[in-house]
């Protein structure tokens, strides 16, 4: 195929897959399609649940390899929409649909450039690709799945939107429940062990604390405090307070690093939910990174958590479209960015595989 047989492809495969909800766990016929999709190019697959990944035709262990990866689920709908979330629509150029923008449009862009290459004997690099679930919820049964059973990556692209920009450092999430203990008792009384007042303290020191190091790409660790809960009635001071800690972490701590300073400077019970969503870098000088600066684009740090959390390979963020549509009503994606992005990501593996 040339390059306007493939953009044309992927514009047909992403409107049928905009037609098919696929919220987070609830993917099973997009993986149907999209390995109707791969079947129809004549290329094999397997699928593990409703991951579906494929090799090069001449997959020789010998040499590296390198994961195209890209995610197939949503999030719900908001009800903000005035579109139908899965009419896939084309008007002024933009084609409308639930998923078009985050991460459709990465997803077929990636499956169209592996096509591109799927046959080529020569690569210095094997090609993996693999359009998986469970991305939007960092569910366990998405690419965190699929880690023992893929061939040893070495370098991973992770299909998100970024303009075709390089995000070269991500930041990690930790999600954090804490409990502040008390003393129950009547309001009318004197009690100095309230546990509203407990949690409260705790929460004023995530407010005010600055983690020291600061990375150049991403910024500071951020806390954020999201959920709070305590008291059934009005006449009783409650015996604990719930509440829930957002963390988005820097290259230059670990998630246990961080929860430990955290857990040092509270009184509460703090109890990690997971530690495995954590912050990714690669450096600069890497030679895809390197094949993007040349090309133009550009480098930066990314806020947004993606599936090159749960990767221990080097990885960069790179796919068309603009994050700040993610998740917002009558979602988008202008044809030509598609477009361009079949064309760049061929480019910059161009440089480093041939």
């Amino acid at each position: 195929m040339d390059t306007k047989e493939l953009y044309n492809s992927a514009i047909n495969l992403l409107m049928k897959l905009i037609s098919i909800p696929s919220m987070s766990k609830e993917e099973d016929k997009t993986a149907t399609c999209i390995g109707e999709w791969f079947g129809s190019m004549n290329i094999p697959f397997h699928r593990s649940q409703n991951n579906i990944w494929c090799t090069d035709k001449y997959f020789d262990s010998s040499k590296p390899t390198i994961l195209l990866n890209s995610h197939h689920d949503t999030v719900k709908p908001n009800q903000g929409y005035t579109k139908d979330p899965f009419n896939p629509e084309i008007a002024d150029g933009k084609l409308y649909g639930l998923g078009s923008n985050d991460a459709g449009a990465s997803l077929v862009s990636l499956m169209a450039t592996f096509n591109h290459f799927y046959a080529r004997k020569e690569l210095k690099y094997n090609l993996v690709i693999a359009a998986t679930a469970e991305e939007e919820n960092s569910g366990p049964n998405g690419l965190v799945s699929l880690k023992n059973e893929l061939p040893s990556i070495d370098f991973a692209i992770v299909g998100e939107p970024t303009g075709m920009h390089l995000a070269i450092a991500e930041k990690g999430l930790l999600v954090i429940d804490g409990i502040a203990k008390g003393t129950a008792g009547h309001s009318a009384h004197p009690n100095d062990d309230n546990a509203i007042y407990n949690a409260l303290k705790d929460i004023q020191w995530i407010e005010q604390y600055q983690f020291p190091k600061v990375s150049d790409l991403l910024g500071p660790v951020k806390m954020t405090v999201t959920q709070i809960n305590a008291g059934q009635q009005h006449n009783v001071v409650p015996d604990n307070c719930q509440f829930v800690v957002d963390v988005r972490v820097n290259e230059c701590y670990s998630n246990e690093e961080v929860f430990d300073i955290i857990n040092k400077n509270t009184k509460s019970e703090m109890a990690a939910r997971s530690f495995r969503l954590n912050s990714s870098s690669i450096p600069v000088d890497h030679p895809f990174v390197q094949a993007g600066v040349k090309l133009g684009r550009q480098t930066y740090g990314s806020p947004t958590l993606s599936d090159q959390a749960i990767l221990t390979c080097p990885s960069v963020k790179l796919g068309p479209g603009d994050s700040t549509r993610s998740h917002q009503a009558d979602e988008y994606i202008y044809l030509n960015e598609v477009e361009e992005g079949i064309g760049l990501y061929i480019k910059m593996l161009n440089e480093i595989i041939k």
